[in-house]
Formats: C-alpha cells, structure tokens, sequence
C-alpha cells in the first residue's frame, strides 16, 4: 500500500458501510463472453447486438423505471442518457443508491485502455461519470490501462501507448472533471498505488476462473493472465484512503464487465465490499456494425479531428436508408440500425425531437442526408468546444494525477 508520504488526498467525507449486508455472488466461473450473432469481450465487440440477451449471458440486470426514480429521487431529473436506455444494465446500483441514503457515500471508479484516441464512443460514459460526481458530490478514481494494451496488442509498443495516454489524459480533463474531487492513476507510473491490492486479489482466483471468464488458453501470455488483479485493484483503493470500506460504483461500457465480476466474487473474502456497476451500451461504427473503435479511425469521431474530416466521415456513414429517395419515400428507412439517428438520439437531440426524427425517418418523410446535415452541424461546435479545453488541460494535469505530478515528469527526479 502507498507510504504516508504518498498518501492520496482527497476531500474526507463520512463513508461507510457494513460489508456483510451484501451477498456474494457466484458468476465468475462462466463462459467465455460470446453469444451468437455477436460478440462481447473486453477486447472484441462486433455483431449486431441484443442487449437483452446480454444482460442474460453476463447475469445482470436491467435498469427498471423504479430503479431510474430511485435515482432521480436524488438527482431532481432524469439524465437523458437513462431515458433513452443508454445505460441499460447494472450491478447492486440500488444496493449503492440505499447505503447512499444512509449517509454513506460512494466513490466513482472508471477507466480507459490508451490504445488510440479519443473518440465519441469513449466520451459519453464519461459525460455521465461527471453528471454522477456532479450531483452525488462524490470522489471519481480514474485509470488509465496503458500496461494492458501493451500486454494485450502485438502491434503497438511503449512509446506509442504513452503518447496515446497523454492524449487521453488531455480529454479526461476537457470533460469537466472536479479536480479536488477526481485521481488519474497511470498503471505503469503509478503502479505503488495499486499493487498491493493487486496481488491481494490475484491470490483469491484461480487461472481455472481466469481462463473460463476471459478466454485466456496456452498461447496467452503471462502478462495477459496477470493483468485482471491490476484493473480489479481500484475497486478497493477508495476503502484503503478512507481507511474503512467504502463501496465503488463503476459507469462504464458493459464489455468490462468480467473484469467487476471476478471481482465481485471475492471482494468480501478480502473485506471489501463489492463493486457495484452501471453499464452502458455502445455507439455504433460508422460504416458496419460494432462500436466505434480507435483501431479503425473511419469508423469513428475523434475528438482531435477537423472540421472538415468530421464532415466528410459523417457524410460516409453507413445509414439504415433505402438505396434510392424514391424507395425512402416509399417503405421509409430503418433507423433503428442508422449510426446517424443513433449518435443524434444520445448526444444532440431532445427526447420529443428524437420520436420525431424516428418517425419521419420510418415513414419516409426524412431522407439520409437531411439527418447527416443535421448530424454535421452539431458535431463540429461540440468537438471544437472539447478541442478548447484539451489545449487549457495541458496545464492542469498535475491537479488530476494521483502523486501530483506532470505526466512527463521524472518520477526520480530530486531523489539521491
């Protein structure tokens, strides 16, 4: 565990809880994360998509509407990303609401693999990370895997991660984050925070649990198998800084999810409590099926890109339209499979402007380049808007960093 002198400062808040009011759960011992017609692992996610199959296979459980009033019984308001089911699936969220209502707070615990920029995809679970710190008043760990896409991707090297999580780390900071209130942990710069506890939980699963959750086999290797204990550690480094158990929600993209169930299973035989989740879905690719991915940059919206690189990807979108105006007038288009109506639907329209679009787009009264002109117009002022703040964040990363360092700083530097 970190020393007394690099010990972690946040503002103290009253938090606790008792551990044993939560029940183990036994869902670490499943199968690899496939289901056919689609795939989703913490590395893979292609297919067309049936979250309600999902929930089924990964053993979660659906954002209700008396689970979304228990939240608005605190925020005033229904985030739209709950009314439109962006979040749509959770783990123990109202077991964390309850302890909340007790006067025991939560930290906030999410994260990013560096292993390309930036995109639109990335940006919308942090959108809602700030709104939960915002309204709940609550401290956000967030990690930055930078050891993992070194162990888990061939094609990129050291140096490459590093430049891709000082990127990173510029659009965190553009998203608003309260930096009395928000810790960026670096793995491999800030590994002394989380090793201890690392080592904690890798001794409580087995390589049979790891291989069965994630798929690893014999040509997998030892860093892969190692590195789950790692992404797990910040579950519990919040009840290590209050020094008592202090219970974690994590907002991410449900494809990380057998990372929190490993650890779910064995939180409280290390006295922790479990790490509760809420998970959002994807936002689709460009041009097929699949979420946006760094990997494949026409298939996604950076946050550095141009104004004119915007336009052109989004007038190349793939779209759920009818291959000539006369069929759209005809038999309407499919919106429901349309990447344009989806990013419009979760960033830039309102709900009565959402049902409007779908409407007019179904019944043929709206034609694919209308929506990409609206589409256009909203993205460039949004991304221009991060680009902005990603220029001021370059002076503000020490404010974030967990040791309170520059990110290029030598970690020696002034030692004997």
């Amino acid at each position: 565990m970190p020393s007394e002198e690099d010990s972690i400062s946040f503002e103290k808040s009253n938090m606790t809880i008792d551990s044993n009011e939560i029940e183990t759960d036994n869902d670490s011992e499943s199968d690899p994360n496939r289901v056919k017609d689609f795939v989703v692992t913490p590395w893979e996610v292609e297919g067309d998509i049936d979250y309600s199959k999902l929930i089924e296979k990964f053993g979660t459980r659906a954002i209700d509407d008396t689970l979304i009033e228990k939240i608005k019984n605190f925020t005033g308001e229904i985030h739209p990303f709950l009314k439109n089911k962006y979040f749509f699936s959770h783990r123990d969220l109202d077991v964390v609401l309850d302890e909340y209502k007790r006067g025991n707070k939560f930290y906030l615990y999410t994260g990013r693999g560096p292993s390309g920029l930036v995109h639109l995809g990335h940006l919308m679970p942090w959108l809602f990370t700030k709104y939960l710190q915002e309204k709940f008043n609550v401290n956000l760990i967030f990690q930055l895997t930078d050891d993992e896409k070194f162990l888990f991707n061939s094609n990129l090297d050291m140096e490459a991660i590093q430049k891709y999580t000082y990127e990173n780390i510029l659009d965190i900071i553009s998203i608003g984050f309260d930096p009395k209130r928000t810790k960026i942990i670096v793995d491999t710069k800030h590994i002394k925070y989380l090793y201890p506890l690392s080592i904690e939980i890798a001794k409580k699963i087995t390589y049979s649990t790891a291989k069965a959750v994630f798929g690893f086999s014999n040509s997998s290797n030892i860093g892969m198998i190692g590195f789950p204990p790692v992404q797990g550690a910040p579950c519990f480094l919040p009840s290590i800084i209050e020094n008592k158990p202090t219970p974690v929600l994590i907002p991410a993209a449900i494809d990380q999810d057998p990372y929190w169930r490993v650890t779910r299973d064995i939180a409280e035989k290390l006295g922790y409590p479990k790490p509760a989740q809420i998970h959002s879905k994807f936002i689709p690719g460009l041009t097929s099926l699949g979420k946006m991915s760094s990997s494949r940059p026409e298939t996604a919206l950076f946050t550095v890109d141009e104004p004119e690189i915007l336009e052109t990807k989004i007038k190349n979108t793939f779209t759920g339209g009818q291959p000539t105006i006369a069929l759209q007038r005809k038999l309407g288009g499919n919106a429901n499979i349309c990447p344009v109506y989806w990013y419009l639907n979760y960033l830039f329209d309102t709900e009565k402007e959402s049902q409007e679009r779908y409407n007019d787009c179904t019944g043929g009264n709206l034609l694919c380049g209308e929506c990409k002109g609206d589409m256009i117009k909203k993205v460039k002022p949004f991304i221009k808007d991060i680009q902005i703040k990603r220029d001021k964040a370059q002076n503000l990363i020490k404010d974030f960093m967990i040791d309170g360092k520059d990110f290029f700083e030598d970690d020696n530097a002034g030692s004997n």
